[in-house]
């Protein structure tokens, strides 16, 4: 009875301690990381015949970008987390971050529209609350956006505020950074995938996850811009709205996955075959901007998938579809219908440098018919109009290395060569050389 009795006092003695060690931890702000990415990229002078308002440079370019982020998350009541994320711009894409659908430079996306100002701005600031489904726990380490400690296995979660949709849809671990790992448009994220997010790439909306051992359900609805490629956010859901679900399927933590995702957009859009149709009325050319009209729809699908091969899972191949109707303009990511790509990163432990590595990909992006009528005709997006258009699909071929010299610096020389640029057979190829150096703390 004794040995009883001590030992329920004991462990209502540990309780009592990690409940009051749990209390002190609320409302303390965590300082969860810092990271600073520079980009140095040259794009070589190509062959051009001729060229619109967006088309790559025909001499070249050259331009440096500079990101900066700082990332803070805070515990709260009742299995609540706050996060917050500060970051900073500089600098610019290479032809002003145009004349692609595989634009070469993810990080100018934190540019923003022309005339923003290059100064610190919130990126994230939203509120993540879980409740377990189930009893086993996995330990968690800090991470942006991700608060240390213990969360169950299997649980449900609801994320509610500002954050980036590409969070949580369409993770892939071979190609997800463009800071660490690829950096064309169409390696880091599928860019069939028109999902919303302002012009630095974030918006505001709400989560839903569903998360067991070998499996999750996601669904996301977000606000979508006023306007194609704008700053600005709608008011409310009712006006405009980005939908999402996503299935995952991953039997073992660090094994195979594959990835499910269908979207569907509701905004003011305008249809491209209504615009052609309004230039051969007028003699005019094609305006997809000037036929936007409130609740225009856009439907979508995407597959994603990883299989780590080797060396705990840093040597693996990856893969990415999708496809979208095509019908109404590209709004918010790139202009891209249709993408398929493969690549695999090899780690470096194979000559003795472990913490390096090694990626190739290959990536082919296509339009649909509607698209690239409209191009043809002269039209212009926001981000391609070369004036007229001998249409064939963008090949996109990038390869990088990622030498660690130090623990948190990390250098990347970074080699990509497209064919069909801007999807325009009389245009290019077009060849790029960067370097990019990351910190991250």
């Amino acid at each position: 009875m004794r040995c009883r009795l001590a030992t329920t006092v004991t462990c209502l003695l540990l309780a009592s301690c990690a409940l009051h060690a749990d209390e002190a931890n609320l409302f303390v702000p965590q300082w969860l990381g810092a990271q600073y990415t520079f980009v140095d990229q040259h794009q070589d002078s190509l062959h051009s015949p001729y060229s619109g308002p967006l088309s790559l440079r025909a001499d070249g370019d050259t331009e440096r970008s500079h990101t900066f982020g700082a990332y803070f998350g805070m515990a709260l009541p009742a299995r609540l987390q706050f996060y917050l994320d500060v970051e900073m711009f500089k600098g610019e894409g290479v032809s002003g971050a145009t004349g692609l659908g595989g634009l070469t430079n993810g990080d100018v996306i934190r540019a923003g529209s022309v005339g923003l100002p290059k100064t610190p701005y919130v990126a994230r600031a939203y509120l993540r609350w879980t409740t377990p489904l189930g009893d086993d726990t996995t330990q968690v380490e800090r991470a942006q956006d991700q608060l240390p400690g213990t969360e169950a296995a299997e649980r449900f979660e609801v994320k509610l505020g500002k954050m980036s949709v590409a969070d949580d849809f369409d993770k892939n671990r071979y190609a997800g950074s463009t800071r660490t790992q690829f950096m064309n448009w169409s390696l880091f994220n599928n860019t069939a995938w028109d999902f919303a997010a302002d012009t630095r790439g974030y918006t505001e909306g709400l989560v839903l996850a569903w998360v067991q051992k070998t499996w999750s359900l996601r669904y996301g609805i977000y606000l979508m811009p006023y306007q194609a490629n704008g700053q600005k956010l709608v008011d409310s859901l009712s006006q405009s709205q980005n939908q999402q679900v996503e299935l995952t399927l991953q039997p073992q933590a660090d094994g195979w996955a594959l990835r499910f995702l269908g979207y569907r957009n509701t905004a003011r859009m305008g249809i491209y075959n209504d615009a052609i149709a309004i230039a051969e009325q007028t003699g005019q050319l094609p305006n997809v901007q000037a036929d936007d009209a409130p609740g225009r729809h856009k439907f979508g699908f995407g597959m994603n998938g990883e299989l780590p091969l080797a060396d705990n899972g840093d040597t693996g191949l990856f893969m990415r579809a999708g496809w979208n109707d095509g019908h109404t303009e590209s709004f918010v990511f790139t202009e891209v219908d249709r993408t398929l790509s493969a690549g695999f990163q090899l780690s470096g432990a194979h000559w003795a440098r472990s913490d390096d590595h090694l990626g190739v990909a290959f990536v082919v992006d296509g339009l649909s018919r509607d698209h690239r009528n409209y191009l043809e005709l002269g039209g212009s997006g926001f981000v391609l109009g070369d004036g007229a258009l001998n249409y064939g699909r963008e090949e996109i071929l990038e390869t990088y290395y990622n030498f660690v010299p130090f623990a948190h610096f990390t250098l990347s020389p970074d080699l990509q060569l497209i064919h069909n640029p801007g999807y325009n057979r009389d245009r290019g190829p077009a060849r790029f050389v960067g370097l990019r150096a990351h910190v991250e703390i």
